[in-house]
């Protein structure tokens, strides 16, 4: 049976990320949206309450705590509450932590996984998004073929954070028609990096595009060795860790929407009291929480190790329509307002745009 009450452990890092949200991500979220950029303090106080680290065995220098995708639901609803760009930003490692964490070899696992236990935030990410109109996950055009002891790729990728300061790029690339992952060094020849992206939303979160040409790995950093990587399960993973924020988001703007529309007096009286906003702000309401619901569903599956392509996927579309729906109508609610920049319902409006094309951007 699914629990709906947290674990005591579970309840004490949700109301750490939550004040964390509220006192440090809340405070310069508008800034990071206007300037592009994110505060390097912000940053190393999120990687000081160890989100990332914190399942890394001993071994290898972590907290040794249990790897959960449930927990990181929770953990990534909250942060992206806080601001998108910057949940993006603090948990972007986790894209290549996890994959090597749960599929990596042990030779990989040495290797990588002690350079993201230290005091100072690591940048690492993944690169999955091609640019074009027909991409997909599960027939790439970035291809991976064998040459001696090596592998060589090729092709495009868009939509990579942090590209151009991460230590490693864990590259998804087509192998004999099956998607796989291909660990990129910095610097390795063949590997361009690309100018920032200019997104309409996520402002804050650096982005680029990336080219492989000829760019040559070893065969050992093959994700997984030669036994490679069940891609999917990682898919999965990243859609409910896309799902869960796109709740925070939508959370976010619905909140702020129901207090103005409270304190907003028309013609005597809160506008609150109007058929048309209160129903609005009712299915807003509804729609969150069966959204979340989904969502716990399908993590608390994949915990299990069942088979939940069903269950991430539903919810993934489910949640990129919902956080379109909500944030719009955070907008509409505020009228007028809603349209400029001295209200925030604008900034979910165009985050919550982006997550039908945020594939493989966040992993829990």
């Amino acid at each position: 049976m699914i629990s709906f009450s947290p674990t005591e452990e579970q309840q004490m890092i949700v109301n750490m990320v939550k004040q964390f949200a509220t006192d440090e991500m809340r405070k310069v979220y508008r800034e990071c949206d206007e300037n592009g950029e994110i505060p390097q303090k912000v940053i190393e106080t999120a990687w000081g309450l160890g989100l990332v680290s914190s399942c890394i065995p001993e071994s290898y220098g972590g907290a040794g705590g249990e790897r959960s995708v449930l927990t990181g639901v929770l953990i990534a609803e909250e942060l992206a509450w806080g601001d998108l760009s910057m949940a993006m930003h603090v948990l972007c490692p986790s894209l290549f932590v996890l994959p090597i964490l749960e599929m990596g070899t042990e030779q990989q696992k040495k290797k990588y996984l002690p350079l993201f236990c230290g005091a100072k935030f690591t940048a690492a990410t993944a690169a999955l998004v091609e640019p074009k109109f027909n991409f997909d996950p599960n027939a790439l055009s970035t291809t991976a073929s064998k040459n001696g002891d090596s592998y060589v790729l090729n092709g495009e990728k868009c939509f990579v954070p942090l590209a151009a300061e991460s230590e490693a790029i864990l590259v998804y690339a087509a192998e004999d028609g099956q998607t796989q992952g291909f660990i990129v060094d910095k610097g390795t020849p063949g590997l361009e990096i690309k100018e920032r992206e200019k997104n309409m939303g996520i402002k804050a979160l650096a982005t680029y595009e990336l080219a492989l040409k000829d760019c040559r790995v070893p065969r050992e950093n093959r994700l997984g060795g030669d036994k490679g990587c069940d891609f999917n399960r990682l898919l999965n993973c990243s859609r409910v860790a896309l799902a869960a924020m796109a709740v925070g988001v939508a959370k976010a703007s619905y909140e702020y929407a129901r207090d103005y529309a409270k304190t907003r007096v028309a013609f005597g009286e809160p506008i609150a009291s109007r058929q048309a906003i209160a129903f609005m702000l009712a299915e807003t309401a509804i729609e969150i929480d069966a959204t979340r619901l989904m969502v716990w569903e399908a993590a608390w599956m994949l915990d299990k190790k069942m088979e939940a392509t069903r269950e991430a996927s539903l919810v993934k579309f489910y949640a990129d329509d919902m956080v379109m729906t909500a944030t719009d109508r955070g907008v509409q609610i505020l009228g007028g307002h809603g349209y400029v920049r001295e209200h925030p319902v604008e900034l979910w409006f165009r985050n919550g745009r982006g997550f039908a094309t945020f594939d493989g951007m966040a992993m829990v």
